[in-house]
């Protein structure tokens, strides 16, 4: 091998070649952990109302480590999300030494039973609000099913001026709601939108003429709908004995099925 000069210049280029290499290695791994590049701004944009600035200090101030190439931007979107209203966070590096941040908040549109709170996405999530949110029961895992049958209820019920404020779904995938925190109406399982139209249409033609309060409504029947009407009487006939008038004693009345095709 020492007697090959030819040999011995190419491995002695081969070693210069790699102490470069280690050398500007070395020289970006110091420039790259210098504190001379530093995050010096951090501009934050999205539509925040319940996101305070004061949370967002603290993510800053507390879990942001490292300089401006260091800086981990998953972990960072990460504890970004972790504050109780934000949905989804993006994180951008701008040369030379800026962070941009953009958070979106969740829209809450429900109350999850007593379990959280449903964004407009189906999801739910864990945060306070004081706002009369309708409330969505229902069994595990039907977030959005239920998020997406509210929002087709309320418009459905968009003509009649009322608002839905209780929505359930049973285990059976059966469905019933509260409307404006007095009336309870049983949909079923079977076209649940095509039944709340039906009575919808029917409604000021039939249950808006009664002169009396109801508080329940039964959608299940293919033609019709049955109504509750806890105040109801049944009108007592007299019944000619012996030339007296008897009274007969008060029945118990079912409800009857009102035709819901006018």
């Amino acid at each position: 091998m020492w007697d090959k000069p030819q040999l011995l210049m190419w491995f002695a280029n081969l070693l210069t070649a790699l102490a470069l290499m280690l050398l500007f290695y070395s020289l970006l791994f110091l420039a790259v952990h210098s504190p001379l590049f530093p995050v010096r701004r951090i501009k934050v944009d999205g539509d925040l109302t319940h996101v305070t600035r004061e949370q967002l200090q603290y993510v800053i101030k507390n879990e942001l480590k490292g300089t401006f190439f260091t800086l981990d931007l998953d972990k960072t979107r990460q504890n970004f999300e972790k504050l109780p209203w934000v949905r989804q966070v993006e994180v951008r590096r701008r040369w030379p030494d800026r962070l941009e941040v953009n958070i979106e908040e969740h829209q809450a549109v429900a109350r999850w039973g007593t379990a959280g709170l449903l964004n407009s996405h189906g999801e739910k999530f864990d945060a306070a609000t004081s706002d009369p949110l309708p409330v969505l029961e229902g069994p595990d895992g039907t977030e959005k099913l239920m998020v997406d049958g509210f929002q087709s209820l309320k418009t459905a019920l968009a003509p009649l001026g009322r608002k839905p404020t209780h929505l359930w779904l049973s285990d059976r995938r059966a469905w019933r709601f509260e409307l404006d925190r007095q009336l309870i109406v049983e949909i079923g399982r079977d076209d649940p939108v095509d039944r709340v139209k039906r009575f919808v249409k029917a409604y000021p033609n039939t249950l808006a003429l009664l002169q009396q309060p109801f508080e329940y409504v039964d959608l299940r029947y293919p033609n019709g709908f049955a109504v509750r009407l806890p105040t109801y009487q049944p009108i007592e006939k007299p019944l000619a004995a012996k030339g007296s008038a008897v009274k007969t004693a008060p029945s118990v009345v079912k409800p009857k099925a009102i035709k819901a095709s006018a």
